[in-house]
């Protein structure tokens, strides 16, 4: 029967990974990080900057110099072979995951039950479609942290590749710190000698890239994307989000980031101490997630983890916590929740719950969960710490909801990119060069809305006289610069969203930084009206 049990299951996944795969096929944008990754190399090799390659939708490679020679065969063969590979090698890691958070969980014969319900459940989950969808190497990061961090590799390899995956993405390098609070001396010293080879063999052979990335590159995060965006869940996209003043944005996350990651390296040292190295290895990566400057949704995997091992651990009250982290990563609940978010602070709490969901865990550990005795009938005393710790948590939660949010805070704000201009529900004022064109007035600005539920779109226009463009979201809040594409000659256009407009305002600036144009009146008409019409002109009787 048990055997019966194990093969549904992995049939269950494998049916999951393959319509999986087949969906992102049929997809316009599939891969479209995999594509970039092609496409600079490709860039490269006809003797062209690296780091000065842009895809179609603008996508610049971001990764250090030894990331592209990592990368290098995904050159060498046709786009479409390439893709189905790494769909297949995707799908493959997550086996790979599953294997040593299987063994965490259960050991003897439930582990072979196990294994496959964490890999349909890390299939199911967001990050991992996201690493399908665009082709991502998060999830072979992850793999390679995770191994290392539990002390996978035999003794004198141990190290190595946490080295690895820190030369091709940063953040892993947050693991050297918990090998050195943790004792592994030699481990972290492995770590970072292999991180500095893959480092240099990139100088080496890419001499003029990698000037380029560890001077300039890697300090400019504005190349990744708009980091105010919700599929930003760190911390910092969290802040950004809030509409915090920019002066003293960069403190406060430094502090909230030191905060978060030293108390997570502790209760870490704290689980490796007592046995628990998986726990311990999680619960760093979730560190790494809060800390990073950007936690796309693909970066995410490590939440997803941390709350299947919850659910695994003893308590009712830490399974409800896994659960409700489990569905939070599975689902957006800024999306799935839309029609109950009624307050400013709910929309906010819904729309950011993974990056609270991963801070709260940095902070809070599992709780006792590790150390808790399985099959414990009775209420331990890490039980009542762990429910007090989330009974402070859910009041200061509840407290959080009802309160008006900062100036400025705008937390369904998202400004579009050129590779959204195909999309009729975020460029809707016009279609095509010459319609574009006939939109167009003398005014600076001219634009349309849209009200929806419980957003505004507002798309539209520029005249060459605009070099920039800002919107407030209300007086005393931070500027939000939006992008001016152009996907036509000689136009420009414009789209983003907000949660309202009633103290919205839309501010176009001239090539010397001064004002030529203010719009509020025109936007807070949309309250009124589902589409007003262009420039702001008195909106027509309902």
């Amino acid at each position: 029967m048990r055997d019966r049990r194990v093969v549904a299951l992995w049939s269950v996944f494998a049916l999951l990974a393959a319509a999986s795969s087949a969906l992102v096929t049929l997809r316009p944008d599939r891969l479209s990080d995999l594509h970039i990754y092609r496409g600079a190399l490709l860039h490269l090799q006809a003797g062209r900057p690296l780091y000065e390659f842009a895809a179609e939708n603008g996508g610049p490679f971001t990764y250090p110099p030894f990331a592209a020679l990592v990368l290098w065969p995904v050159s060498a063969v046709a786009e479409g072979v390439v893709q189905g590979v790494w769909l297949a090698l995707i799908c493959l890691a997550v086996v790979a995951i599953a294997v040593p958070v299987g063994r965490v969980l259960a050991g003897g014969p439930r582990r072979h039950l196990v294994v496959p319900a964490v890999a349909c459940a890390l299939m199911l989950s967001a990050p991992v479609q996201s690493n399908l969808r665009f082709g991502q190497v998060s999830v072979f990061i992850v793999l390679l942290a995770l191994l290392d961090g539990m002390g996978v590799p035999p003794a004198r390899l141990r190290g190595v590749l946490v080295g690895v995956a820190a030369a091709i993405k940063l953040t892993p390098l947050l693991f050297v710190v918990y090998f050195l609070v943790t004792g592994r001396y030699r481990d972290a010293g492995r770590a970072v000698v292999t991180f500095l080879a893959c480092a240099a063999l990139g100088a080496v052979v890419l001499p003029a890239e990698s000037w380029t990335y560890w001077t300039e590159a890697v300090r400019n995060t504005s190349r990744i994307g708009n980091l105010a965006s919700l599929g930003n869940q760190s911390v910092h996209g969290m802040l950004l989000r809030l509409g915090l003043d920019q002066a003293s944005l960069p403190l406060l996350w430094a502090a909230l980031v030191a905060a978060v990651c030293a108390v997570a390296l502790l209760r870490a040292r704290h689980l490796a101490a007592h046995g628990r190295p998986g726990h311990a290895a999680v619960l760093v990566g979730c560190a790494t997630v809060a800390a990073s400057p950007v936690s796309w949704t693909h970066h995410q995997i490590w939440p997803v983890l941390a709350a299947m091992l919850l659910i695994g651990a003893d308590g009712v009250a830490r399974r409800v916590a896994g659960g409700a982290l489990l569905v939070t990563m599975v689902v957006s609940l800024g999306v799935a929740l839309r029609p109950v978010s009624t307050t400013s602070g709910v929309q906010f709490l819904l729309e950011n719950a993974r990056a609270l969901g991963v801070a709260v865990l940095c902070l809070a550990g599992f709780g006792g969960a590790a150390l808790a005795a399985a099959g414990a009938g009775r209420r331990t005393p890490a039980t009542r710490g762990w429910l007090r710790v989330g009974t402070t948590a859910a009041l200061a939660v509840a407290f959080f909801a009802v309160q008006p949010l900062p100036a400025g805070a705008d937390p369904t704000f998202k400004a579009y990119a050129l590779s959204d201009v195909a999309n009729p529900r975020y460029f809707f004022v016009c279609r095509g060069p010459a319609e574009c064109a006939a939109y167009g007035t003398d005014a600076p600005v001219t634009f349309g809305t849209r009200r929806e539920k419980t957003k505004v779109r507002v798309n539209g226009v520029v005249s060459p006289a605009v070099a920039r463009l800002e919107y407030h979201s209300a007086p005393g809040g931070a500027p939000r610069v939006i992008p001016l594409l152009a996907p036509y000659p000689g136009l420009r256009t414009f789209s983003f969203r907000s949660a309202t407009m009633t103290h919205g305002r839309l501010v176009a600036y001239a090539a010397d930084g001064s004002p030529i144009a203010t719009y509020d009146e025109e936007l807070a008409a949309a309250l009124a009206v589902s589409g007003a019409p262009r420039n702001g002109a008195p909106p027509a009787d309902p």
